[in-house]
């Protein structure tokens, strides 16, 4: 395994440090806990906005911070969950007064960190709502116990706007939910991640294999294929969110077409173009699309498609301009 690194030891803590040499203008790190950063500009009386997640999968979560955005993160180890005492600060730093609202990945271990950073937060009088992310079809009937992947992107950019445009806590929450049950993703493996702690593979695959629905872990996907060319693997894909889509009477939709870390520009364009013939064909009208690499895990090989269905109350959230790093949306689409 090759990886630029300094040690296994320092490399979170190193990679924290670049990433604030290179945004210090906006963006600090909080004094009781290393692993939260926050933004420098307060608005007070706003809803705060926090996520996070493990390590591994920039440029979420840290990328993400910044106007219109996120407020603060908990960044846990490399592919596990923040502890409750990093989410604490991080609602603590995210808090402008009138409560916060935490965004993150639907796994076990972050919905278990998560709360117990909540309760923690409540028992010094913040109020606060999480809201896990659950978009990935592949992994569960029941939406609300899917896994969260590149969905996440569509559902922070909503919430937060929702928070700068003045909605309480409640409303966010509302639209969060909103939001989530109207986002649909799914993807593939073509090759494994390493971890850079362990210097494990996510997963195993023949040479001539693909995996189906993989998770952003490496967790194992709906069944495992023969590599084939872009049009027939986008067009299975494409079937699988369209049972998805079909259940609305809404037409418009933004796009993510994401990269797991190592796939190519050139093959992620390939992918929209097929994902977007599909799409017009079934009458919809994509108003947007991102794509790149948003949700990766390391130098895992394959893609991501998400859909998100609009309404008018999203898409005015959506148009909202926002900065951050890694993510930036000038307004309007």
């Amino acid at each position: 395994m090759k990886k630029v690194i300094n040690s296994k030891e320092t490399l979170i803590d190193d990679m924290i440090a670049g990433f604030l040499v290179a945004e210090e203008k906006t963006i600090t790190q909080s004094s009781a806990d290393p692993r939260v950063l926050y933004r420098k500009e307060k608005v007070p009386g706003k809803v705060g906005i926090v996520s996070g997640g493990g390590s591994g999968h920039e440029p979420l979560f840290l990328g993400l911070l910044g106007k219109n955005m996120v407020d603060a993160v908990a960044i846990g180890n490399i592919f596990a969950a923040p502890t409750p005492a990093t989410v604490l600060e991080a609602i603590k730093e995210a808090d402008q007064g009138v409560g916060v609202i935490c965004l993150f990945g639907n796994y076990d271990g972050d919905v278990l960190n998560f709360d117990m950073g909540a309760e923690l937060a409540m028992m010094e009088d913040i109020e606060v709502i999480n809201l896990p992310i659950s978009d990935d079809i592949a992994s569960s009937t029941v939406h609300e116990e899917r896994r969260g992947i590149a969905g996440d992107l569509f559902v922070i950019k909503e919430v937060a706007a929702a928070a700068a445009k003045g909605f309480n806590l409640e409303q966010c929450q509302a639209i969060g939910k909103k939001a989530n049950r109207q986002t649909f993703s799914i993807g593939v493996g073509i090759q494994p991640g390493i971890n850079p702690m362990t210097e494990e593979k996510n997963f195993e695959l023949a040479e001539d294999e693909i995996e189906f629905g993989l998770g952003i872990h490496g967790e194992p996907g709906m069944e495992k294929l023969k590599m084939c060319d872009a049009h027939t693997l986008v067009n299975k894909m494409a079937m699988a969110l369209l049972n998805e889509l079909d259940k609305f009477e809404e037409k418009q939709l933004v796009v993510c077409i994401n990269g797991l870390g190592s796939t190519t520009h050139l093959e992620l364009y390939t992918v929209n173009f097929e994902l977007n013939k599909i799409l017009q064909e079934h009458q919809f009208i994509v108003v947007d699309t991102e794509i790149g690499c948003i949700c990766t895990t390391q130098e895992m090989a394959g893609f991501s498609l998400t859909t998100q269905v609009l309404t008018d109350d999203l898409i005015e959230l959506y148009q909202m301009e926002a900065y951050s790093p890694c993510y930036f949306h000038k307004g309007g689409y």
